[in-house]
């Protein structure tokens, strides 16, 4: 053989063991990645070949599994109520994917999670289809209708976030506006075109506001500032006059602050009294007092600068690190650069009404097989304790305090001990010209003195015909929260 034909010879000998080398490799090593590629099309048949396990709320399930024509896809998701779940299911589509429980338990409701290997073998050596395991919820149903139609009636941007501030468990998470998750979870053309109007639209239906979105908590974050204050023996006696004046001169700088209230309300008053009337330069004052790293620490141990996971990824509310003296003053009624979600103000609530103890939130009670037999069961959590008992003590009398004699009135429920705190929350580079936030926060106490129930209402009226004289949160916010502490009392 000559030179030429030898060397042609070893090149293809070259290319022919490079090329079983690759089929090797990609058979093998690569086999789990590329089967179960989001890309691959038999994956995604797969996945639509058979009905989908059920999310339930209050023992009843709020999904189902539709059978299908013209498709490869047998089978696609429907939903019960979707537009008022839909913060809590997300979506599950042929053709978006999966998003919220859906998503995270994809595992479970499409029978391919490890812990179903056992039953999905038998299923397979009997003949039998594959099915799904069930998300069962902590969602309490009456209180996410209380959350779901008090915002929609408002005809506002908005969330609600209820817990059980003893064991954590979330008993609604409402977002408005919302969207119906079965009007695109097909793969036709017209529901193709259904979720791209959702996604381009001003106001953000597909936006959890109650998880992923984060604002300035306004005066809300005035219960957080007095459990600081108090903690760190900067306020020893919650009815002792602070001396701090109003309008309030902001440190290193001309500003002044002053209160929707009469000055005589506010001028030199206590804590209890200034929480009573939502004073601003009272808590201005103590919040410099207590300066930016304890201020910050306390908010962390009520979960700020951190995700929550409950399963479902909540975003991270801010207490910045780096604040000057003006900064620090700002935060202490919930304004300056200050962030938080309304499930972090729930969580904050719910930690004062607990004595202190902010428990973990959590959304799944169990999770669950084809046979109803138990996969997992969720058990409450510690996450840390944030104050002390007699510091919580303090900030629930002056929060009922304001139920009952202050700003916070329109929460009041008969025969039942409620505290709560008003919020409005200036946003914007430029405050005169956007329509204030509003919030509110509280809790219910039961027979026992225990609080089995905290909410955090958010109210963005952008798109509300109303004045902005209107826009308070005990006039937009108390009246919701109210609803939904009446709907858990009433289970």
């Amino acid at each position: 053989m000559n030179r030429p034909l030898r060397h042609i010879a070893v090149f293809c000998g070259i290319l022919t063991l490079a090329l079983l080398l690759r089929a090797n490799w990609v058979q093998f090593a690569q086999n789990d990645k590329l089967a179960n590629h989001e890309k691959n099309r038999r994956v995604q048949i797969e996945a639509f070949s058979h009905p989908r396990g059920d999310i339930i709320v209050g023992g009843k399930s709020i999904t189902g599994s539709k059978k299908t024509s013209g498709t490869d896809f047998a089978y696609k998701r429907t939903f019960k109520e979707g537009p008022m779940y839909a913060p809590v299911t997300g979506y599950f589509s042929q053709a978006q994917g999966g998003t919220f429980l859906e998503g995270v338990h994809n595992g479970i409701l499409s029978g391919n999670d490890d812990r179903l290997f056992i039953k999905r073998t038998l299923d397979m050596l009997t003949g039998k289809k594959q099915q799904g395991g069930d998300v069962v919820t902590t969602i309490d149903p009456k209180a996410q209708k209380a959350a779901y139609r008090g915002l929609v009636e408002l005809n506002a941007k908005g969330a609600v976030v209820a817990l059980d501030p003893r064991t954590g468990k979330v008993l609604a998470l409402a977002s408005t506006p919302s969207y119906d998750p079965s009007v695109f979870a097909g793969i036709s053309q017209e529901e193709g075109r259904a979720f791209e109007r959702l996604r381009k639209r001003e106001d953000k239906p597909l936006s959890n506001r109650a998880l992923r979105e984060i604002y300035p908590p306004g005066s809300t974050f005035k219960i957080l500032t007095a459990a600081a204050a108090l903690e760190h023996g900067v306020v020893t006696d919650i009815d002792k006059p602070t001396g701090a004046r109003t309008p309030y001169k902001l440190p290193l700088s001309s500003t002044r602050i002053g209160n929707d209230v009469p000055d005589s309300n506010c001028d030199k008053v206590s804590v209890k009294t200034g929480m009573q009337w939502s004073c601003n330069n009272v808590f201005l004052d103590i919040a410099l007092k207590v300066g930016k790293d304890k201020m910050r620490e306390t908010a962390e141990k009520f979960g700020f600068n951190e995700e929550q996971f409950i399963p479902v990824r909540a975003a991270a509310s801010s207490y910045p690190e780096r604040l000057d003296k003006p900064q620090t003053a700002l935060t202490g009624m919930g304004q300056g650069s200050l962030t938080s979600t309304p499930l972090q103000m729930a969580m904050v609530t719910a930690g004062l009404a607990n004595d202190g103890k902010v428990m973990k939130p959590y959304l799944v009670e169990e999770l669950r097989g084809p046979d109803l037999t138990t996969i997992e069961k969720a058990e409450p959590h510690p996450l840390n304790q944030a104050v002390s008992e007699d510091t919580a003590k303090k900030v629930q009398e002056m929060m009922e305090n304001t139920v009952e004699n202050g700003t916070a009135n329109k929460a009041r429920i008969s025969g039942v001990t409620v505290g709560g705190k008003t919020g409005t929350a200036q946003h914007g580079a430029d405050v005169t010209d956007e329509r204030p936030y509003a919030w509110f926060v509280s809790y219910a106490k039961n027979g026992d003195g225990e609080s089995p129930v905290a909410v955090a209402v958010f109210v963005d009226p952008s798109n509300m015909d109303i004045p902005r004289s209107e826009i308070a949160g005990g006039k937009l916010g108390a009246p919701i929260a109210k609803a939904v502490m009446e709907a858990v009392l009433e289970r």
